[in-house]
């Protein structure tokens, strides 16, 4: 994986979280690997879940099976950033 295409994963995940969850843009470039997202932020409940994880599915051309959504995944920006890298970059 080149850090151009992390980078690019990294850009891609942020856009989708300002475009279906409605963040400010300026608030999520803050966001590091520790920041907490499922439970912290509220505009990310159990509905969103799904529209988001379409919505990088869509951006990335990847597929997410059921199986493999999981709690820690979306506790953190980092646990997302990582689950959307391996997915796009392997």
């Amino acid at each position: 994986m080149t850090s151009d295409e992390t980078r690019e994963v990294d850009a891609t995940v942020r856009a989708v979280l300002v475009d279906v969850l409605g963040l400010d843009a300026g608030r999520v470039a803050g966001f590091d690997e520790a920041t907490p997202l499922f439970g912290a932020i509220p505009e990310l409940d159990s509905m969103a879940v799904a529209g988001l994880l379409t919505e990088i599915e869509e951006r990335l051309g990847i597929l997410i099976d059921d199986d493999e959504v999981e709690a820690e995944m979306l506790e953190s920006f980092g646990g997302l950033l990582a689950f959307a890298r391996r997915k796009a970059l392997n």
